[in-house]
């Protein structure tokens, strides 16, 4: 499943070919939202708002498109009056003098009035998103020791959007590996100086993954975003060499070096 940082670059080009532009064409593949078209037609796409896992697409007409990708959903984007080339089912499509985006696959979608959509049980539900600008290592700490989360061990705790949204199995193990820690650790039972080299990984690691995976510059880029642990198992610790293991935790595959994360 996409993490955050690959949900806020899908935000970014749909804020690139959509935002500040009114709708010549509107469609949605379920009946229910069939009623918003005329709404939405001639309505400008304000913004698109990564909220972790989930987009919101803000309309002028007062109304929000939530919607999750979930394992499958994609959207992709092609000139005004074409069809992106897939084989997935499509499910929105949004259209305007300049570009289409297609939403395909996806089964979480949902219209909202822009004003009530805080009150969606998924964004209730979720803590701050990690790649929030406001978010600091220090908060992240204070969220860390917690009475909800301070006891949990981090292996599970990483994987909760509770906690911070926009985490997921890849950038578990790469911050786990950046901060030294095994995934039965606890917060309550770490002293201050990791604890705070844990809140940094938490925010640094997402943030490099944003600006630099996947990007046509990445490989000229010094700190690049590379995968340290995440499915390298039996290649060689780049801090110690140790070979890497594959272990089950919180029900997924975690990627660890047994030396520098005992």
């Amino acid at each position: 499943m996409p993490e955050g940082p690959e949900i806020r670059r899908v935000a970014d080009a749909l804020n690139r070919a959509l935002a500040g532009r009114s709708l010549t064409g509107v469609w949605f593949a379920f009946e229910r939202l069939q009623a918003y078209r005329p709404r939405l037609l001639g309505a400008a796409v304000t913004r698109v708002e990564p909220r972790g896992k989930a987009l919101l697409t803000h309309f002028s007409a007062g109304l929000t498109l939530y919607s999750h990708n979930q394992l499958y959903g994609r959207w992709l984007i092609a000139g005004a009056g074409e069809n992106p080339s897939s084989s997935r089912t499509p499910r929105v499509r949004l259209e305007t003098e300049a570009a289409t985006a297609v939403l395909y696959s996806a089964s979480d979608i949902e219209i909202w009035p822009s004003a009530e959509v805080e009150s969606h049980p998924f964004l209730q539900r979720i803590g701050p998103d990690v790649l929030d600008d406001g978010l600091a290592p220090e908060s992240v700490v204070e969220r860390l020791l917690q009475p909800a989360f301070a006891r949990r061990k981090l292996g599970a705790l990483l994987l909760d959007q509770s906690f911070l949204a926009g985490l997921g199995n890849y950038l578990r193990a790469e911050i786990l590996w950046a901060a030294c820690l095994g995934p039965d650790q606890r917060p309550a039972d770490l002293p201050g100086e990791v604890l705070a080299a844990l809140g940094r990984a938490i925010v640094e690691v997402p943030r490099l993954s944003y600006a630099t995976r996947g990007g046509s510059g990445q490989t000229h880029h010094e700190a690049a975003f590379r995968f340290n642990v995440f499915k390298r198992e039996g290649a060689a610790c780049p801090r110690c060499r140790t070979p890497i293991r594959k272990i089950a935790d919180a029900s997924r595959p975690l990627y660890l070096c047994p030396a520098c994360q005992a």
